[in-house]
C-alpha cells in the first residue's frame, strides 16, 4: 500500500517510517507541501497518489498559536480539511491525528468520543476545526486523538527533562494537571494497527481516542523518567510538585487529558502497553 505520511520529522512520522514495513511511505514536508498552501496540498496528493493519508502534521507550539491565530487555523483547521478533500477526489482515506486539548479538561473521569468538547485555548479550537474539517471532507476517516506524546525523536517532555537535569538537581513540575504518556512508537503501531483493519475489513470511520495505558501527573511522569534514567546511569533531578499556577503559560492547559481508548481497542485489536513499559523503551534508547 503506498501511504502519504505528511509531518516527514514529526514523532510519529518517523515512528511510522521504522515500523512500516511492507508499506511503501512517502513523506510530504515543506516547501513542496505545506498545509498554509493549500495548492501544494492538491499537487502533492495529485503527483503522490496514495492509497491512503496519514495527516501527522500539524501547528504544534501550543503557547505560540496563542499570538499566531491565523497561521494556525490555516494549518490544523483549513490545511487539515483540504488534505482530507484531496483524498475523497482520488477515493483515498485518511487517518487524522488530533489531540486531547479538544477539551477543556473539566470532567473527573477519563475523556470519551462523544463527550462535549470545548477547547481553552487556540491550539485546541484549531485542531477541533481540523476534525469536523475532515469528518466533513466525504473521505472515509479516523480521527484519533492522542495526549502527552513523547518519543526518541524530536522535542518533547521526556527529552527536555532529561535535558534540564545534565544542568539542574531540583526541578518544579505541574502536579495538577492528569494525563496518558503516550509513546510515538505506540502510536506508530496503533495507526498501522487501523490500516490493518482496513485493509482487510474496510473502513470504520469515526473519531477515536489513543493513549499510553494508565495514568499519572506531570510531575509524577517527571520522577518516572528520572527513576528510569537513573538504572542507565543517565542525568536525574530531584521533582517538586507545584500547581499549574506555579508556572503560568499563555495557553491554559487542560487539567484533565485522560483518554478512555476503549473503543480504539476494540475497534482494531490494539491497546497501548502501560505507559511506564513504553516509558523504559524510549528512555533505553535515549540513553542506551
Amino acid at each position: 500500500m503506498r501511504i502519504l505520511v505528511t509531518g516527514k520529522d514529526g514523532q510519529v512520522a518517523q515512528a511510522l517510517a521504522e515500523q512500516a514495513k511492507g508499506h511503501e511511505l512517502v513523506f510530504a514536508a515543506r516547501p513542496a507541501f505545506d498545509l498554509a498552501q493549500p495548492a501544494t496540498i492538491e499537487a502533492t496528493v495529485a503527483r503522490v497518489h496514495p492509497d491512503l493519508i496519514v495527516s501527522a502534521a500539524a501547528y504544534t507550539a501550543v503557547d505560540k498559536a496563542e499570538s499566531e491565530p491565523e497561521i494556525a487555523m490555516a494549518i490544523n483547521g483549513d490545511g487539515a480539511g483540504a488534505l482530507a478533500r484531496a483524498g475523497a477526489k482520488i477515493g483515498a482515506p485518511i487517518i487524522h491525528l488530533s489531540t486531547d486539548y479538544v477539551f477543556d479538561g473539566n470532567l473527573d473521569r477519563p475523556w470519551r468520543e462523544e463527550d462535549p468538547t470545548g477547547p481553552l485555548g487556540v491550539y485546541g479550537a484549531t485542531k477541533l476545526a481540523g476534525e469536523q474539517a475532515v469528518q466533513a471532507s466525504g473521505a472515509d476517516h479516523a480521527v484519533v486523538r492522542l495526549a502527552w506524546v513523547y518519543s526518541p525523536f524530536g522535542n518533547n517532555f521526556v527529552k527536555t527533562m532529561l535535558r534540564l537535569a545534565e544542568t539542574r538537581d531540583a526541578l518544579n513540575v505541574v502536579e495538577d494537571q492528569q494525563g496518558c504518556p503516550s509513546s510515538a512508537l505506540d502510536i506508530a503501531t496503533a495507526v498501522l494497527a487501523v490500516i490493518d483493519h482496513w485493509q482487510r475489513d474496510g473502513a470504520s470511520k469515526g473519531v477515536y481516542h489513543f493513549a499510553g495505558t494508565g495514568e499519572t501527573n506531570w510531575a509524577d511522569f517527571a520522577r518516572a523518567i528520572f527513576a528510569e534514567s537513573a538504572r542507565h546511569g543517565g542525568p536525574t533531578a530531584d521533582v517538586a510538585g507545584i500547581p499549574s499556577s506555579g508556572y503560568p503559560t499563555p495557553a491554559k492547559r487542560p487539567a484533565n487529558s485522560r483518554l478512555d481508548c476503549t473503543r480504539f481497542a476494540e475497534t482494531f485489536g490494539y491497546r497501548a502497553p502501560a505507559w511506564q513499559d513504553s516509558l523504559a523503551i524510549v528512555i533505553g534508547r535515549l540513553l542506551g
